[in-house]
Parts: C-alpha cells; sequence; structure tokens
C-alpha cells in the first residue's frame, strides 16, 4: 500500500508499478523472472525489470532474494542495464526501485544472508512503516481498500464492514500487518455471502477454539479469581484495548464506552492504567498492579 502511495504520488506515477515478491518466486527462476529471457523457439520475453522501465519496481520481502540474483540486481543499479537469459544484447533500463521487508537487513547483513553494498543501495531514503497495532484506528480504513481493490480485480463482493466488525477488526492481532489484513479479508469475501455487511461472525478470532456447543470459557486467570478482582482484571483489558483502539484518544474513548471523559480518567487513575508513546502512538498499559 505504501509503494503504490509513493508510486501514484510520484513523478512516474503514469509509468508502469511492477511488485516483486522475492518469497514467492523459486529460487532456480528468480533471474528468468526478473531479466527476462530469450530462446530461438520463443524469441524475446520480457522481465520484470524490463516492464518497470519508466516506472517503480517495488521488491517486497527483498531479504528473501537469493544471494546470486542480489549481486545481479546491484549491477543493474549501479548500470541501468542487463541481460537477458540466453540473450547477447543489453537492455537498458530506467526506473525507480522501490524495496520493503520485515526482516533486520543489518542483522541478515551480520549473518551473510544480505549483501551490504545493495543495502547502502536500496538504503537512500528510508522510511518506517508502523505495524497495524500502530496505527488500529487505520484498520477499518485499509479494509475497505482491500475490499474495492479485490472487487475490481476478482470480481469478489463489494460488502461494507459492519461497525461491530470494525471495532473487532481494531481489536485484534495482527501480527502479519498489512499482508495478513488483506488474507483475511480476501478469504471472508470469497468464503462468505454475496451481498450484505460484513459481520462479527466472519471474522476470525482466537477465541474460536475456547468457545464451542454455546458454551462461554473464561480465561484461566479470570476463572481463579474472586468476583471483584476479576472484574478489575477485566476493565483493565477492556479500556487498554480500546485505548489502544483509538491510538491515545482519550476523547474518543470515553465516548465510545460512554463515560465521561474525567470519569474515564479517574478509572483509569484506579486501575493503575497509564499512557505512553510507542513508535509515535500512544500505548496504554498499567504502570503497577490493581491494589486491594
Amino acid at each position: 500500500v505504501a509503494a503504490r502511495y509513493i508510486h501514484a504520488n510520484s513523478p512516474r506515477a503514469s509509468g508502469p508499478f511492477i511488485s516483486v515478491n522475492s518469497a514467492s518466486i523459486e529460487p532456480d527462476r528468480m533471474e528468468e523472472v526478473l531479466f527476462g529471457r530469450e530462446t530461438p523457439d520463443r524469441g524475446v520475453e520480457p522481465g520484470l525489470l524490463e516492464q518497470a522501465h519508466g516506472g517503480v519496481l517495488y521488491f517486497d520481502e527483498v531479504a528473501d532474494m537469493p544471494s546470486g540474483t542480489q549481486s545481479k540486481i546491484l549491477r543493474v543499479l549501479v548500470d541501468q542495464q542487463f541481460h537477458r537469459v540466453g540473450g547477447a544484447d543489453k537492455v537498458r533500463v530506467d526506473m525507480r526501485v522501490i524495496s520493503s521487508t520485515n526482516k533486520n537487513l543489518e542483522a541478515e547483513i551480520a549473518a551473510g544472508n544480505f549483501r551490504q553494498e545493495l543495502f547502502h543501495r536500496l538504503n537512500v531514503v528510508p522510511i518506517y512503516v508502523p505495524s497495524l497495532e500502530e496505527r488500529r484506528e487505520d484498520i477499518p480504513l485499509l479494509a475497505e481498500y482491500f475490499i474495492g481493490e479485490l472487487n475490481k480485480t476478482q470480481g469478489l463482493p463489494l460488502r461494507p464492514l459492519s461497525e461491530e466488525a470494525q471495532a473487532l477488526m481494531q481489536t485484534m492481532h495482527w501480527p502479519g500487518n498489512v499482508r495478513q489484513l488483506k488474507n483475511v479479508v480476501e478469504r471472508i469475501l470469497i468464503l462468505g455471502a454475496d451481498t450484505g455487511p460484513i459481520t462479527v461472525k466472519e471474522l476470525p478470532t482466537t477465541e474460536d477454539t475456547s468457545q464451542s456447543e454455546g458454551r462461554v470459557v473464561l480465561s484461566s486467570g479470570l476463572a481463579t479469581l474472586p468476583l471483584r478482582e476479576a472484574r478489575e482484571m477485566f476493565e483493565q483489558e477492556y479500556l487498554m484495548t480500546q485505548i489502544n483502539r483509538f491510538g491515545g484518544n482519550i476523547s474518543r474513548t470515553a465516548s465510545f464506552v460512554g463515560m465521561e471523559r474525567s470519569a474515564l480518567h479517574r478509572k483509569l487513575k484506579s486501575l493503575g492504567i497509564v499512557t505512553s508513546s510507542k513508535g509515535g502512538a500512544r500505548v496504554a498499559h498499567v504502570d503497577d498492579p490493581v491494589k486491594e
């Protein structure tokens, strides 16, 4: 999403946007896919580098690129030209390269998995993209964006998100970030109804395996506590979840939970909940254990 935004707002917006997922291409086919090939039988088959001429080439999960291919990509970035597999003529290319990874490339370099020269060539303007858990307020917008894109590209149903589904999605854990969110949305659109809002029941939750046959199963932590302590623990978890959902905005949290802002402040203080800055966002956590 970020790479497409950069492309759309750049001088190369009218040029192609070519995306390469380094983790999804078989290593032995990587060079043919990138550089294209020439054979007597099939002639010239342009690769992704050639297709990106005049536009943007986006390497997703660049850390997963094979070592041999890394060296050749480095040479292309330096010389702005390459040979197709099996070809003799040089192919000149003019493109902007954007890359992304969820790995620590400096650690990958130290481990011998990534070329330092390529890292320095790519790391000209580094951009930190915060995780979904640091920008939970964006989750419904991103989900709606993916619904629209999947409708255009795959013909999947164009369904809105119910308010309840939006609220739940903002509290869910997204270790796979945007890619995981897109996969969840795509699965719902493929397996779900053709019309009507997407509901909470269609969303995957970690509680699915702990609830069956209509029985509500308490977590072991709550089940072993007296009522008062269990209620305080629940209030802590619930309010921290809502605060994080709204990016630390107390006014929006108070409005959603149905409390006056001043009353919410008092409740947070009594529960030992404080907020602090993390990755540019306000995050709620327990400062001190709740005391009797």
